[in-house]
């Protein structure tokens, strides 16, 4: 059997570091575990050198904090691998010395008891006192320092040679590089985990979101149909709960003008629901503190109990074990509209605070939706007796017109009754005055037949005869032509304004004969009617409209320009303007007040109601006016100065734009 040298021991060593590290290289690539990588290269190394006290200590610049990420140790207890060390002086302890010098530290029993290291040991020495301590720096290749890798012994006899300590310190260099590949992968697989983990939790509050959207949105769409309000109160149920536990949830509705409370929606799995509809009267429970407070509010026993003991509530009434509960306020324009309330009676199912904060956003939109809804049922309510109203009004404004066009055409046909009484009686005396002048001449003739028979009808009585057969004539004669002519005028004038045909006409002519048809009426009245118009001032529109605005106003004026007074003027003036007709009709008498002025024109305004006023004259005249005319009307007055009442009439009146 050959003996081995010196020489190849050596290299048959080298040889095993060289596999050693090589196996710790692959082990680097392949696994994630950077406790499984320390225990493996503590084996490793331990095939070297002994090993069996080893540990490797990482080093964080950050907060200079170290952490014994592996440790292997005979005599002194383990550390935990996630508990942190501060590093504030070299001089604490020799894996500090190392890591913050950057420099091995090699120590044997005897330099504990050595005045030169006393004084500095003395200060970090806790552990054990080892019989050989070798600690290396972890340097990376940019001088960065990872930490330590620390061998010792407690035997004596078991202590490392200076070839153990150089190839401790290759050891070192290599895991260094490596510690730094694993760390960096395990760091790499944490944040790929950590933020798997967060983008999942993204995506879980994503879809509640959008869970959240689309219930509100059906809530939003429900209340805006003619769906009941308990479908609607359903559907906030049925949303809250695809958010949260809400087996226990209620909706109660405050009603602020009374004070009091009504649940038109409860679900319990110990309460019976209460009655929707029912009123009570607000009492200092849970949901009344919220009404108070105006707030969202989580509450679990303890809280409850201190808020009955600093009395913001009553003690509660219904079941008492309740293991949460949570309420949010409806507010609709500072108004507490009501609250959602969710309650779990389960210890083991306890809302949280992003619970309360989902619920009154929740609340928030659905105390939206139901203002909106019981706006809209207010609206529709209001639309719909606004539109039974307008079908009353309508019904009404239709009976008023046809009443007003009733009373217009009565107004019309009184106006012509009062001419035909007129006209009636001014002919009666002419006619009587006829009547006895025939009734004279027939007697004459039996005188005269009686003188003849007799033979005494001689020349001095047919001289008499003929005379008195003359001036009988002659009061015939004249009384006939009266008669004819108030019943030409009256005819005229009736005609027009029973036709309303359109015609030309002569105005002063035409304003004489509405006069005379008027002489009955003017007869009695102590007014004297004036007409100022130029001859041959030609027209060519409705007469008969005319003459019912003259009528109207004399007749206007008459009734109640001169209550008090003994007599007055009436003054018709016309001029010509262009192919215009400035047509006044102006009375010197008690005028009117500023106030009446402003309902002049007004359908069935007059100042003589209970006195057979029918408040339709001046309207009858403005719609004649503008209507049929085609001209415009004013009236100015002062009171005790009289009325004016202005025209502008077309002198043509278009056929088109006429209105008979």
């Amino acid at each position: 059997m050959t003996d081995i040298t010196p020489s190849q021991s050596r290299i048959a060593r080298l040889e095993a570091v060289q596999a050693m590290l090589l196996q710790i290289g692959r082990l680097a690539c392949t696994t994630h575990d950077l406790d499984a990588f320390l225990q493996a290269t503590h084996a490793a190394v331990a095939r070297i050198v002994y090993a069996d006290n080893f540990f490797v200590a990482l080093f964080d610049p950050a907060d200079r904090s170290i952490r014994f990420a592996y440790f292997a140790d005979e005599v002194d207890p383990p550390e935990d691998p996630q508990h942190r060390y501060p590093l504030r002086d070299p001089h604490e302890s020799g894996t500090s010395w190392v890591i913050l010098n950057g420099q091995p530290l090699i120590l044997k029993g005897d330099d504990f008891a050595d005045p030169r290291w006393h004084e500095e040991l003395a200060q970090w020495r806790t552990g054990t006192t080892p019989a050989h301590w070798i600690g290396m720096p972890l340097r990376l290749s940019d001088e960065r320092i990872l930490g330590a890798l620390v061998i010792q012994s407690y035997h004596a006899e078991r202590t490392y040679s200076d070839e153990d300590i150089a190839l401790f310190g290759l050891i070192a260099d290599h895991i260094a590089t490596l510690v730094e590949r694993v760390s960096a992968s395990v760091r790499l697989e944490q944040a790929i985990a950590e933020r798997t983990s967060q983008l999942e939790h993204e995506v879980a509050e994503r879809r509640r979101a959008e869970q959240l959207q689309r219930g509100l949105y059906e809530i939003a769409a429900l209340s805006a149909t003619d769906a009941s309000l308990d479908a609607v109160y359903r559907a906030v149920h049925d949303v809250t709960a695809r958010l949260m536990y809400a087996r226990n949830f209620f909706i109660m509705l405050h009603h602020e003008d009374t004070q009091e409370f009504d649940f038109p929606y409860s679900v319990d799995e110990y309460e019976d629901p209460v009655p929707p509809g029912q009123r009570f009267p607000i009492w200092r429970g849970l949901t009344s503190y919220v009404v108070r407070t105006r707030q969202p509010q989580f509450v679990d026993p303890q809280r409850r109990a201190q808020l009955v003991r600093d009395g913001e509530i009553q003690q509660a009434r219904g079941h008492l074990g309740i293991a949460s509960w949570l309420g949010a306020p409806m507010i609709v324009a500072e108004h507490v509209y009501g609250v959602i309330v969710v309650q779990s009676y389960d210890p083991q199912i306890v809302h949280t605070q992003g619970d309360l904060d989902l619920l009154a956003y929740v609340a928030t939109h659905v105390a939206g939706a139901l203002s909106r809804r019981e706006a809209d049922v207010s609206l529709r309510a209001a639309t719909e007796q606004i539109r039974r109203r307008n079908e009353e009004l309508t019904r009404t404004l239709d009976q008023l017109r046809n009443t007003q066009d009733e009373l217009v055409r009565q107004e019309k046909m009184a106006s012509l009754g009062g001419l035909v009484a007129g006209v009636a009686h001014e002919i009666n005396t002419p006619l009587g005055i006829c009547v006895t002048a025939t009734s004279h001449i027939e007697e004459e003739l039996h005188t005269w037949h009686r003188l003849q028979d007799e033979g005494h009808f001689d020349a001095p009585h047919v001289g008499e005869m003929l005379a008195e057969l003359d001036v009988t004539m002659r009061v015939l004669d004249a009384n006939i032509r009266r008669s004819a002519e108030l019943v030409r005028s009256f005819k005229q004038i009736a005609v027009d304004q029973s036709s309303g045909a359109r015609r030309q006409f002569d105005l002063h002519a035409y304003l004489d004969e509405v006069l005379l048809s008027l002489k009955p009426k003017l007869k009695r009245a102590p007014v004297k009617v004036q007409v100022d118009c130029p001859p041959g001032l030609a027209m060519d529109t409705y007469p008969g409209a005319l003459s019912q605005v003259i009528t109207n106003l004399v007749m206007n004026a008459l009734l109640h320009a001169f209550e008090g007074r003994d007599g007055g003027s009436v003054k018709i003036i016309a001029r010509a303007d262009g192919q215009d007709v400035l047509l006044d009709v102006i009375d010197d008498g008690i005028g009117m007040s500023p106030g009446d002025l402003k309902h002049y024109f007004d359908p069935f305004f007059t100042t003589k109601r209970g006195s057979g006023g029918t408040g339709l004259g001046a309207n009858i005249i403005f719609n004649q006016v503008t209507n049929v005319l085609g001209g415009s009307i004013r009236a100015s007055s002062t009171p005790g100065a009289g009325l004016q009442v202005s025209m502008r009439l077309p002198r043509t009146r278009a056929t088109a734009e006429a209105s008979a």
